[in-house]
């Protein structure tokens, strides 16, 4: 298991979680934040503090939000508008910045 944000964060961007996480594997994209599964831990520091209560155990987000599980992996297995590759497991969001590009999904996404 791992955390996912979910679409409560969508256009939020409060980056509060981005600041709590211990191993720096919350990445910004346009309108939301995505948590790399492979470099997550699974120690729970992004949930408590998140003002919107988007992330969730990938088990437990909420009815009709499943989606979000498979975007959050989709954001760093494939290519991003704009880019050329995957971003895969960077080891890192603080040494990438922001990646100001979203999935398909999530950029067509109303809530």
């Amino acid at each position: 298991m791992t955390f996912v944000i979910g679409a409560a964060c969508v256009d939020v961007m409060d980056r509060a979680c981005v600041e709590e996480c211990p191993v720096d594997c919350i990445y910004t994209g346009d309108r939301m934040a995505y948590i790399q599964p492979a470099e997550c831990v699974d120690c729970g520091a992004c949930e408590p503090v998140c003002p919107v209560e988007a992330i969730h155990l990938d088990s437990e987000i909420p009815a009709g939000q499943e989606q979000f599980v498979a975007e959050n992996a989709r954001f760093f297995a494939e290519p991003l508008p704009g880019r050329d590759a995957a971003l895969g497991s960077p080891g890192g969001a603080a040494a990438v910045g922001e990646i100001g590009a979203d999935t398909a999904f999530v950029a067509a996404y109303r809530s």
